[in-house]
């Protein structure tokens, strides 16, 4: 069984957002002769130059209905303003057995109404414009990529990859997305859950108002640290600390003490052979456990299990 898979690009479309998902798709043909049909689908069909000034080969809007229909990400507003390609999407939509975006090409679903009630995601920089563009739209900041229905969302770039691996996992099972990740070298799978790491990029602006206490506590994870202690630090109250730095950051002292904690904690865990009770210690966790559980809920995987990927990733490399 072949099925037909559509990638919609358009003027300063993101290259990597489109190719990475066609390679995904390609390489599973290698173990799966014939699985895939793929298209670059474009409403002016010829070469359409990419952001980075690469143009990619594309061919008209297809008329037929496509199995699967992927919008790339890019310059979402290009298409979102295109009335005869906004028709052609929904349309196409309708007929697909499954829809999916990379990176800001959500913004693209979601001005097709395509999003109304769903749980979604898009790269880290852009989901707050997204959520408040479209509040019907419920946005999930920190994930890899989103499933709900027939509709698969994902955050920006590599995440790409990730989707279109669980799209094949799904149509040809885990043997051959496995395959497909070791022939492409990348993690066979960063589960969708997985939180957006780059998001603390955000967190630490340089040239934010407590970009200075941040640098403090990567220095300082070891040690407790409270609300009380980070106003200090601060020349503030705890109260007025509390609210402005949420204001700035977008997270509560609290939850940025954890994802702090759990980047670095997530560093030794994947490159280092240090005991995972060592590295709840050195990282402020304390409890083995509790570090356990917060993995769980911003990676999806315990310690062992991401420990476990990156040696296998690192002996496919070596």
């Amino acid at each position: 069984m072949t099925r037909t898979v559509g990638v919609l690009i358009y003027p300063d479309f993101g290259l990597l957002d489109a190719a990475g998902p066609i390679s995904a798709f390609g390489n599973a043909n290698v173990f799966a002769p014939g699985a895939y049909e793929m298209s670059v689908v474009a409403l002016k069909p010829g070469p359409v130059a990419s952001d980075s000034g690469a143009a990619m080969h594309a061919v008209a809007l297809p008329k037929a209905p496509l199995d699967t229909l992927i919008v790339s990400g890019g310059e979402w507003s290009v298409p979102a303003r295109c009335a005869r390609t906004m028709a052609w999407l929904k349309k196409a939509a309708r007929r697909a057995r499954r829809v999916a975006s990379i990176c800001t090409g959500t913004f693209v679903l979601a001005e097709a109404g395509l999003l109304t009630g769903h749980r979604v995601t898009t790269h880290w920089d852009h989901s707050a414009e997204l959520a408040r563009r479209f509040p019907r739209v419920r946005v999930e900041p920190d994930r890899i990529f989103t499933h709900e229905g027939n509709i698969w969302t994902s955050a920006g770039v590599s995440a790409g990859i990730d989707l279109a691996l669980a799209l094949i996992g799904e149509d040809l099972g885990e043997d051959i997305a496995r395959r497909t990740a070791q022939h492409l070298v990348v993690y066979h799978r960063r589960p969708g859950g997985q939180s957006q790491f780059s998001a603390l990029i955000e967190v630490d602006r340089q040239d934010g108002r407590f970009a200075e206490l941040l640098h403090w506590m990567r220095s300082h994870l070891s040690e407790p640290l409270t609300v009380d202690r980070l106003a200090g630090q601060a020349a503030m109250s705890p109260r007025n600390f509390a609210r402005a730095f949420t204001t700035e950051t977008g997270l509560t002292p609290a939850k940025a003490v954890e994802r702090l904690r759990l980047e670095v904690a997530r560093e030794r865990v994947e490159s280092s052979a240090d005991p995972i009770d060592g590295v709840a210690a050195a990282v402020g966790f304390g409890d083995p456990e509790r570090m356990r559980r917060a993995f769980i809920r911003a990676f999806g995987q315990p310690p062992q299990a991401l420990r476990r990927t990156a040696r296998s990733v690192g002996s496919l490399q070596s």
